[in-house]
């Protein structure tokens, strides 16, 4: 089981590793023991790469210290570890995955921030979606709604009335969604509106009143982007007739006044304190060509600013196309930071996908005291810098290209046990430390990189299934 740990200069920990980590342990551990005083040793297994390690494996092998008063494992061994437990009466802790990673298992642990808050809904529309089928429609509303989103906006062709729009909508209402609609076409509006449409973006002086008759909430925006009077104008209108509404100034995009309609939204807010707002962001994030995981955050944090209580995002270019969870959890961590007077840091990594919150390198020595322990013919990947390096017995190879690494393992080295198999697991591997070197990542050889809320975990039993490439 997980434990956090709040060393003592009474206790004495049992650190269990495999002959791969040893030495980078060693010296974490020393450096520990000498800030917080407790007392220690070092179990090595019989066994390279700690990963491979079992808590029944374990149970053959470990030989604890009498003076022990916890036992501390690698944190590949957290499933059956309370069998060790009731065996040595002690504390069996599972740590990191990584020895690296020990300082801040003695750290203070700090509460973890909760995240469970916001105070933004997501609109996320579906473009064109009358040239979409209903099933399909209904697919991507309810992949929507998985990733976060409130409300499902039906995006409407302006060049075409769409005749069936009722039965678009009411098979979203059968499915417990909460809709919108996206048109200025008063009969697609009305006609949704009958069938469970609750929002209709938007209102202009061109529809507004027909909005009187729809029985539903309204956005109403400006007739063209800056038009203050025309905008005041549908306000004033849909107050007198008692519609429910919010307002969007409407956010345009970089090179057509971006900074002037950010200054409106304050000017908005300020001129209608007690009216819900709703920005529409898609302008930035579709118009950009920049990863829009900042964007969102940065646009989610001016919403939570302003008290601007709804967001429209779509997700139709590829670097926009996770648009919907990124708001979902941007909104969380500036609700936090907003609420806490705390800036938004280290409140997730969900949203650091491209480089890492923290690279964990070795040292130059400990990867030559690596080099020079092992003693099989099983083969390790590290990044360091702008290197990657292959360890292996009497084998320390290192270079910035792959292909070449791999050509001076079969030719200098002229080594004889590389298997189809084998060469595509190094390749595999070692194009992954490739790409950690470029991005600025941590690669960590078997496991999965990290690309914040898009990582896709690595299957654990390849570990198993290659174990005879690495040791045993």
């Amino acid at each position: 089981m997980k434990y956090s740990i709040d060393p003592k200069p009474s206790h004495h920990y049992y650190f269990v590793t495999g002959r791969l980590a040893e030495h980078s342990l060693r010296d974490i551990v020393e450096g520990l023991a000498s800030q917080y005083g407790f007392g220690f040793s070092i179990g090595v297994m019989p066994i390279t790469v700690a990963a491979l390690m079992t808590p029944g494996w374990l149970k053959r092998h470990l030989d604890v210290p009498t003076e022990a008063t916890h036992v501390i494992l690698p944190g590949y061994c957290s499933h059956g570890i309370d069998l060790l437990t009731k065996d040595y009466k002690i504390p069996v802790i599972c740590g990191p995955n990584d020895c690296r990673w020990l300082p801040e298992l003695f750290g203070k642990e700090r509460d973890e921030p909760d995240l469970s808050q916001y105070e933004i809904d997501i609109i996320a529309e579906i473009n064109h979606a009358p040239r979409i089928s209903i099933n399909d429609v209904q697919s991507i509303a309810m992949r929507y709604r998985d990733d976060g989103a409130n409300v499902i906006d039906f995006g409407c062709d302006p060049t075409s009335r769409c005749l069936s729009i009722g039965d678009y909508v009411a098979a979203l209402v059968d499915q417990g969604l909460c809709v919108s609609v996206d048109t200025f076409d008063a009969w697609e509006a009305k006609v949704a509106a009958d069938k469970g449409a609750s929002l209709v973006l938007s209102v202009n002086s061109t529809n507004r009143e027909a909005a009187v008759d729809w029985g539903c909430e309204v956005v109403v925006v400006p007739d063209t982007p800056g038009d203050q009077k025309s905008f005041e104008k549908t306000i004033e209108f849909l107050e007198t007739a008692r519609v429910p509404m919010r307002l969007d100034p409407i956010l345009e995009p970089i090179g057509a006044g971006f900074t002037e309609s950010l200054i409106r939204y304050a000017e908005v807010r300020k001129q209608f304190p007690d009216h819900a707002m709703m920005m529409g962001i898609g302008n930035l994030t579709e118009l950009t060509d920049v990863d829009s995981a900042g964007i969102n955050f940065l646009l989610l944090a001016i919403c939570q600013e302003l008290s601007i209580e709804s967001a429209l995002t779509t997700q139709v270019i590829n670097w926009a196309r996770s648009s919907v969870r990124e708001c979902d959890v941007a909104r969380r961590m500036v609700s936090y930071s907003l609420r806490n007077r705390v800036p938004p840091k280290r409140l997730s990594d969900q949203l650091v996908m491209l480089r890492d919150p923290k690279l964990r390198p070795y040292t130059d020595q400990a990867l030559a005291e690596l080099a020079n322990t092992i003693k099989d013919n099983n083969y390790r990947l590290f990044a360091q810098g702008d290197l990657i390096h292959l360890v292996s017995a009497g084998i320390h190879l290192f270079g910035d290209d792959p292909f070449e690494l791999f050509d001076r393992l079969l030719n200098e080295q002229k080594v004889d046990n590389v298997d189809a198999s084998h060469a595509f697991y190094l390749g595999y591997e070692m194009a992954k430390a490739s790409i950690a070197m470029t991005l600025g990542k941590q690669y960590n050889q078997d496991q999965a990189l990290d690309w914040g809320m898009l990582t896709q975990e690595e299957d654990l039993h390849r570990i198993k299934r290659t174990s005879r490439h690495r040791g045993g």
